[in-house]
C-alpha cells in the first residue's frame, strides 16, 4: 500500500477479482456439499430399504462429489492467503457467512457420513447373521453318487 493509503487502480482491480473469485469458489464448494448431503440423505434410504444397486451408484457418484470438493479446495486454499493479504481487516459482505455456512456444512456432512456408515455396518452385520442362519437342506445328506464304486479302469476302445 503506498504511503497516502491509496490505492491504485491496478492494486484495486487485482483485489476486487481476488475477492470475486474467492466468492465464487466459497459458493462453489457451498454447491458441492449441499449435493453431497442430498446423496447422502439417498443413500441412508437405500441402506434402510437395501437396495444395494441404487447403493452402488451412490457410492460413486459419491467419489466424484468427494474429488471435486477436494479440488476446489486446493484452489480455495492458496486464494484465500492471496484475498487475507489484499484485505487485512475488515471482511467485505457476505464472505463472513459464507465461510461459516460451509463450516456448518462441512460438519453436518461428517456427522451424518458416519451415520450412513454405522447404519450401512449394522445391515451388513444383519444380513451376514441372516446367511449364516439359513438352513442348507442337502447340508446333512449325502450325494446320490456317494455309495458308487470309483471307476479304476477307463475303457478307452469303446
Amino acid at each position: 500500500m503506498p504511503p497516502d493509503g491509496k490505492l491504485s487502480r491496478r492494486e484495486l482491480d487485482e483485489r476486487v477479482a481476488v475477492l470475486k473469485r474467492f466468492r465464487e469458489l466459497l459458493v462453489r464448494q457451498r454447491d458441492k456439499f449441499n449435493e453431497y448431503m442430498s446423496l447422502l440423505e439417498r443413500q441412508r434410504t437405500d441402506i434402510e430399504s437395501g437396495d444395494v444397486d441404487a447403493l452402488v451408484a451412490h457410492v460413486e457418484l459419491e467419489q466424484g462429489i468427494v474429488s471435486e470438493i477436494f479440488a476446489v479446495q486446493k484452489v480455495i486454499e492458496p486464494l484465500e492467503d492471496m484475498y487475507r493479504s489484499a484485505y487485512r481487516g475488515a471482511e467485505p459482505e457476505g464472505v463472513a457467512e459464507l465461510r461459516s455456512t460451509l463450516s456448518e456444512l462441512k460438519d453436518e456432512v461428517v456427522v451424518r457420513n458416519a451415520e450412513n456408515r454405522a447404519l450401512l455396518k449394522q445391515r451388513m452385520d444383519m444380513l451376514r447373521h441372516e446367511i449364516m442362519s439359513v438352513d442348507n437342506p442337502y447340508a446333512r445328506r449325502k450325494s446320490v453318487y456317494g455309495s458308487a464304486a470309483e471307476p479304476r479302469a477307463l475303457d478307452i476302445k469303446g
